[in-house]
């Protein structure tokens, strides 16, 4: 076996790591099996490629790669939320040393790609905002089944959003039930034939 393919192969397993990391802020609305990092990139991806569409984005499908890969570094630093993070800051060298360290991984030529696509600040606003979006899409969930502290997130969201297709969507989030998107789909009982 190519000790590069060996390599690649443990990016992966060290991807797959995110599935275990939890995302700790939503602990002190008392969620207590809250989403994971890898749920929260997958769906942070997705809202960045439309939001970089709407946005007249030169390249939605590589931020949407860019937004896959934006909590990789979590694998090992673990997600820390806004209370911890007052006391504990994680230096941007730390991260950026575990970003250099997991795409050394990637061989010379790939590894260097997957940096450029992490540090490029040309899309960093839409970025950003897919990331919070995203948060404030998930408080919306939590706090349609109960949740009630989880509001503070979308209000605290849309604060910060810059673009305008971000800063409409979360306005539209405030009066939007996240179990609306199902209305409308389910079999006609009445059609049913027993």
């Amino acid at each position: 076996m190519d000790n590069a393919d060996k390599e690649l192969l443990n990016y992966f397993f060290e991807s797959g790591q995110l599935k275990f990391v939890k995302r700790s802020g939503w602990w002190a609305a008392k969620i207590r099996d809250p989403e994971n990092v890898a749920e929260h990139s997958f769906r942070t991806a997705v809202i960045g490629y439309f939001l970089a569409c709407r946005e007249g984005h030169a390249n939605p499908e590589r931020l949407a790669v860019r937004l896959l890969l934006h909590d990789m570094h979590e694998a090992r630093l673990l997600d820390r939320h806004k209370v911890a993070s007052a006391y504990l800051k994680t230096p941007k060298e730390a991260t950026k040393r575990v970003e250099e360290d997991q795409c050394a991984l990637l061989g010379k030529e790939l590894g260097k790609k997957t940096l450029d696509l992490l540090e490029d600040e040309s899309d960093k606003q839409i970025a950003k905002d897919a990331d919070y979006l995203e948060a404030a899409i998930t408080a919306r969930e939590y706090f349609d089944v109960g949740y009630k502290d989880t509001w503070d997130w979308i209000e605290r969201v849309s604060q910060v959003l810059k673009t305008p297709t971000a800063k409409r969507l979360c306005e539209l989030l405030k009066k939007t039930d996240s179990g609306d998107w199902r209305k409308g789909l389910k079999e006609d009982v009445s059609k049913l034939k027993y």
